[in-house]
């Protein structure tokens, strides 16, 4: 009998390829998250029940004097209602609407009646949470 055979190492690789698809995943959705949607810098109202909602599709400025913006492009009522309608199924289409709080009223419900019109009903409002100081 031999004690000492001699066995010719080997290197499993299956948990290798296990790991580096874990962190290919964790890497790609990590970036996904940190890719920031072009805004303005608006002055949000403040409101003491917000929620926040998940990353949007698409992400609505209004800014103080009326113009809507939509990644840095500026878009009338009716342009915003055919990029709705050309984005597939305007029902599953997640919009926010971030409107400064000196804008008017009327331009906030303008942007709220074009998505309407082309079928969009996830709406969300951008607002800052209020801080426990106020």
């Amino acid at each position: 009998m031999r004690y000492f055979e001699q066995k010719k190492a080997r290197i499993e690789i299956i948990p290798m390829i296990d790991v580096m698809l874990f962190l290919l995943v964790f890497f790609i959705i990590v970036t996904l998250q940190m890719i920031p949607d072009k805004g303005v810098n608006l002055q949000l109202p403040v409101s003491s029940q917000t929620d926040t909602l998940p990353h949007p599709k698409i992400t609505v400025n209004v800014m103080p004097d009326g113009t809507i913006k939509v990644k840095d492009q500026v878009m009338t009522p009716d342009q915003l209602t055919t990029m709705f309608q050309a984005d597939g199924d305007p029902s599953k289409t997640e919009l926010t609407i971030a409107t400064d709080k000196a804008s008017q009223f009327q331009n906030f419900m303008t942007v709220i009646d074009a998505a309407r019109k082309a079928g969009v009903t996830d709406i969300g409002i951008a607002a800052q949470p209020q801080s426990s100081g106020n």
